[in-house]
């Protein structure tokens, strides 16, 4: 295993949409521990790709996603969200983000924003 991890979220109208970034972008991810959500981690899965899945996200799994932040474990979220969906588990998602700004994790809520962040820590040796 390596000590380069990224944690991948994605809300349930969002998750073909991270399969395709993440299938687009395998030889970037090529030596990259992939951490999941329960139910993205079995969408990534199901595309043939390695993942570390943790709890559902409702479940307590974006709490799990978070702690790992905390414990610098996790050197880059990218998290999928449907921003016109309700979310019973907002608070935890707001959670997450405070503590990737707090703790300085880079976090990518959009393909475009994900493609950039995943280049740019690439060529800088961050996640290489």
């Amino acid at each position: 295993m390596t000590n380069k991890k990224i944690a991948i979220i994605a809300h349930d109208g969002k998750k073909a949409e991270m399969v395709a970034f993440l299938k687009d972008h395998l030889t970037g991810l090529s030596n990259i521990e992939i951490v999941a959500t329960g139910t993205t981690g079995k969408f990534v899965r199901q595309a043939g790709l390695e993942v570390d899945a943790k709890l559902s996200g409702p479940l307590g799994g974006d709490a799990q996603i978070a702690a790992m932040v905390v414990e610098e474990q996790i050197k880059a979220v990218v998290f999928f969200r449907d921003p016109l969906g309700k979310h019973p588990h907002e608070p935890d998602v707001q959670m997450l983000i405070r503590l990737c700004d707090l703790h300085n994790v880079p976090l990518a809520t959009n393909p475009a924003a994900a493609h950039f962040m995943l280049k740019g820590m690439i060529e800088e040796g961050k996640l290489s």
